[in-house]
């Protein structure tokens, strides 16, 4: 049963502000740092045209280098605040916090990250929304700690109840679960009437164990825009060719079934140094008011990308980003952000 009121909200839904983490040479940015910086700056800009942007630093030194170096970039200083934090990584997709809303309230669930199946050292990203309470940043909210691994990256909602998650993810955190337990947990933990499964689409290079945002989200209620692959001489073909069949058998509650927009395929790119193949997605967009955040991976397939969320956002400017430093970390711009509610955050 889920509390009346309460939602877990759509991401195309008023925003107050966006949260990122800046890159430093105590992360696993360090190797790349010039060269993902440029990346950030773009990111941090494209949001800031369209709403304020949270940056999180680890201390006064980033602080004053991030800032400076935004400035210099054209980003408006009244769109920029700056929270000292510290942290082990910048994938605030997945250590920060999931908000619901209802009621004149925001709860933020703190879901324990564990860095997709303790793959990596977490223990300060899991203490990270903790933190960002304790620097008094979300005054009008509660925090509930949620002893239960997930990532945000890999739940997506229509704002409405239907939940949209991957089977491989959610039983890889899970695996003493069945699809049935993890179905109710979920829906009772976001406030959801039903979660939808998909069994079929990964994509090479991806450690999250297959992650929804990298592979099918809602554009509305009413919609999903998905990854697909038009190559079947490319080892992706089949598995989201599954995908789409799957999604083209899904329903609505109204039992109508989901306008669905192909994203198109970029060719492969590999790591320079060790040759393996980086999980690019059109899929791990970000909206934001009046705008969509695209990943760019100077493909000829970026502007095909760009009609194609322009045709499933009306009225959203689309805004190409360049990502392709970024997935050499695996994520894409989507993975680095975490929108916040309208009103969560004091303007």
């Amino acid at each position: 049963m889920t509390a009346p009121g309460v939602r877990f909200p759509a991401e195309w839904e008023p925003q107050s502000a966006v949260l990122v983490a800046w890159p430093h040479a105590g992360t696993d940015w360090a190797p790349r740092l010039p060269a993902v910086e440029k990346s950030y700056l773009a990111l941090v800009a494209a949001i800031a045209r369209f709403q304020p942007v949270i940056v999180c630093v680890a201390d006064a030194t980033l602080r004053e280098h991030a800032h400076a170096r935004l400035i210099e970039a054209g980003v408006p200083g009244k769109r920029l605040r700056f929270v000292e934090v510290d942290y082990d990584d910048t994938w605030l997709r997945d250590s920060g916090p999931v908000s619901l809303v209802g009621h004149g309230d925001f709860r933020l669930l703190d879901f324990h990250f564990n860095a997709w199946g303790d793959k990596f050292a977490s223990c300060r990203d899991d203490r990270l929304i903790e933190r960002l309470f304790v620097h008094g940043l979300f005054a009008h909210a509660q925090r509930e700690r949620v002893d239960f691994a997930l990532e945000g990256g890999a739940i997506e909602t229509d704002g409405d109840g239907t939940l949209l998650c991957t089977w491989h993810c959610l039983h890889a955190r899970h695996p003493q679960l069945d699809r049935s337990e993890l179905s109710t947990r979920l829906a009772e933990t976001l406030h959801q009437r039903r979660v939808l499964w998909l069994d079929h689409g990964a994509l090479e290079g991806d450690d999250t164990d297959a992650h929804i945002d990298t592979l099918a989200r809602f554009a509305a209620i009413d919609a999903i825009v998905y990854q697909a692959c038009d190559d079947d001489g490319d080892a992706h073909h089949a598995p989201l060719a599954a995908m789409a069949d799957e999604l083209a058998a899904l329903h609505r509650l109204d039992g109508k079934p989901y306008r669905l927009f192909a994203l198109p395929w970029p060719r492969p790119i590999h790591d320079a140094h060790d040759g393996r193949r980086l999980a690019a997605s059109y899929a791990n967009f970000l909206i934001v008011n009046g705008g969509v955040l695209m990943p760019a991976y100077d493909d000829p397939a970026d502007a095909i990308a760009a009609d194609v969320l322009a045709l499933a956002f009306p009225g959203r400017q689309v805004v190409p980003v360049p990502c392709r430093e970024l997935i050499w970390q695996n994520g894409s711009l989507h993975c680095l952000t975490m929108q916040l509610p309208k009103g969560l955050v004091a303007s």
